[in-house]
């Protein structure tokens, strides 16, 4: 087996390498707790675990972590998204903050100085990409494959992954740190990812 055998293995297996980062999408209080104002509900709570595991993975590997958090302002005329859902995620509201121990953790950084690999996104639109300069921080940090998780599975991450694969960057989705609060869109998303976008689905 060659080099190029023994990568594509270990990227098949989740296993980083430099050049990767993780991307957790939208993991905040008011999109996963019970009394969210948008919740993904329990879905989106039983991933917690392995999400934090991944995160962990990632900064003990010291590889880049992006914070891709969804931010809105009250009653925006000229969001597209404010006919579609309630008001969520508001500028300077508690619902943006990270929820529960991936919450706890990222606090625990800050207060001991947040290190240069964790990078904190705001977003307005569903991807990551949208409007944003992630693509430039990624480039210039030598990224080259991107691990998805977070929520929602059919939304917010599938349109971070669309555009990933449009901009040329190799896709790995965490199946167990994504979730949605409608399964068969989670399902579908998942099928989608590996048979359109080439990504590797990974536990």
């Amino acid at each position: 087996m060659n080099e190029t055998d023994d990568l594509q293995r270990e990227k098949q297996a989740g296993h980083r390498q430099q050049g990767d980062a993780l991307i957790v999408v939208d993991y905040t209080y008011d999109f996963i707790a019970v009394d969210g104002k948008l919740t993904c509900g329990l879905p989106g709570q039983e991933i917690e675990t392995a999400l934090l595991t991944q995160i962990r993975q990632f900064m003990e590997d010291h590889a880049w972590v992006v914070f891709a958090v969804d931010v809105h302002d009250p009653e925006d005329p000229y969001h597209p998204e404010t006919p579609l859902f309630p008001p969520h995620n508001l500028r300077n509201t508690a619902g943006r903050e990270l929820y529960g121990r991936v919450g706890e953790y990222y606090r625990g950084l800050q207060q001991r100085g947040l290190p240069s690999n964790v990078l904190w996104l705001d977003k307005t639109r569903y991807s990551a990409f949208a409007g944003t300069d992630l693509e430039l921080k990624l480039r210039t940090r030598g990224v080259h494959t991107l691990h998805l998780a977070g929520v929602c599975t059919d939304i917010c991450v599938l349109h971070t992954a669309v555009d990933a694969y449009n901009l040329g960057f190799s896709i790995v989705v965490h199946e167990d740190s994504v979730a949605s609060f409608n399964p068969a869109g989670h399902t579908w998303a998942l099928e989608h990812f590996r048979t359109c976008l080439g990504a590797h689905i990974v536990s």
